[in-house]
């Protein structure tokens, strides 16, 4: 059956290659980024899979004019990908609640807009897929990645949250926590980084530095696979809750695992003991 996808941040990185995959298997596209013109730049004029729309995730009245908009074109939403996103670098120091505040703005809260504005249209018609595009950030936290993380691990929790809510309306929710993948990522389009220089972390700041700009262009991931698997994910009768992308992100979760149950059974006596002397 063909479905109708809504995908934030769909004019460049792995938003775009998601609406290509999609297109490709048949399925027809409505395409949200900042700019429409970068979109059409992108993925070419509208047509009977596509529509481009305007959108900045972090306006709530957009982001509801826009699903009207793809209900009006398309009759409905089948498949939402909340994949608009960016990420904010930087020791927690450097840092300042302005950048907190941007950060969650889009990261979280984006994606608050964007799925209050698509749940209504599909909890009606009690079956689709929402894709929240996490990270490995949001399975592990990292050095200079404290908002970023932050912003992930927020998101995690609550699409596991939602996925509970929504499971009775035949609606499933997929985390996807992709690795390192040869994007954009860690291009000045995507990454921001804190300015609040203090001097004890210059050595550290510099190396790190360094390390993203060598790293750029050299992941692993294959951008057009994870497209693809997302595409063979929505065609699943019961898809993951999370989706580990790339074999860093699995090889990255078992350790966490690992770690945690190891853990948890070190400070097992400790933390039972916590438990009150009461009556049943």
């Amino acid at each position: 059956m063909q479905k109708t996808w809504f995908i934030t941040g769909a004019s460049r990185g792995l938003g775009a290659l998601i609406a290509k995959a999609a297109i490709r298997a048949g399925d027809r596209v409505v395409a949200t980024g900042r700019k429409r013109e970068d979109i059409v730049k992108s993925l070419g004029q509208d047509n009977d899979q596509l529509l481009n729309i305007a959108l900045d995730v972090t306006d709530a009245p957009q982001a509801h004019a826009a699903v009207e908009a793809a209900v009006s074109r398309f009759g409905g939403v089948d498949v939402l990908v909340n994949n608009a996103g960016y990420g904010h670098l930087g020791f927690f120091e450097e840092n300042t609640i302005e950048d907190v505040q941007a950060q969650f703005a889009t990261n979280l809260f984006g994606v608050f807009n964007v799925t209050w504005a698509a749940l209504p249209v599909m909890r009606s018609a009690r079956h689709g897929r929402i894709f929240n595009i996490s990270s490995l950030a949001g399975i592990l936290g990292a050095e200079v990645g404290s908002l970023y993380c932050a912003s992930k691990f927020a998101l995690e929790g609550f699409s596991e949250s939602l996925a509970k809510e929504v499971a009775p309306f035949g609606l499933f929710v997929t985390i996807v926590e992709p690795g390192p993948f040869r994007t954009d990522f860690l291009t000045s389009e995507s990454l921001r980084l804190g300015k609040k220089l203090v001097a004890d972390y210059d050595d550290r700041r510099e190396r790190l530095r360094l390390s993203f700009e060598q790293r750029s262009g050299q992941q692993p991931g294959d951008p057009v696979k994870l497209a693809q698997a997302l595409v063979d994910l929505a065609n699943e009768a019961e898809p993951p809750m999370r989706f580990a992308a790339g074999s860093i992100a699995v090889n990255a979760a078992d350790a966490k695992l690992a770690g945690m149950q190891a853990e948890l059974n070190r400070w097992r006596a400790l933390s039972v003991a916590t438990d009150g002397d009461y009556a049943a």
